[in-house]
């Protein structure tokens, strides 16, 4: 799992039959200093989050089974972040 930013969403009219009624989201990894990486993904939202939001993603086997079925989900965002202490 990491931290990302929800950057904006897409809407896909043709896609997969596993994504059908999904949410999806643009994130952007963040650094350890909370500051995104450049590059961007695609991910399935499984939360509710919105635009500008810190977000928990997980990746690979773990965000496939997000949805409760088999899917051809890479990334889910599956949680949202109320507060961050970078301080330990």
């Amino acid at each position: 799992m990491y931290l990302a930013k929800v950057t904006g969403a897409l809407v896909s009219t043709s896609k997969h039959p596993s994504l059908n009624g999904a949410k999806l989201l643009i994130v952007a990894r963040l650094n350890e200093h909370h500051q995104p990486t450049g590059s961007a993904q695609v991910a399935v939202d499984c939360v509710g989050a919105g635009n500008g939001e810190t977000v928990i993603v997980s990746s690979g086997s773990s965000a496939r089974m997000s949805n409760g079925e088999h899917s051809v989900i890479d990334a889910a965002v599956v949680g949202i972040v109320d507060a961050l202490d970078l301080n330990g």
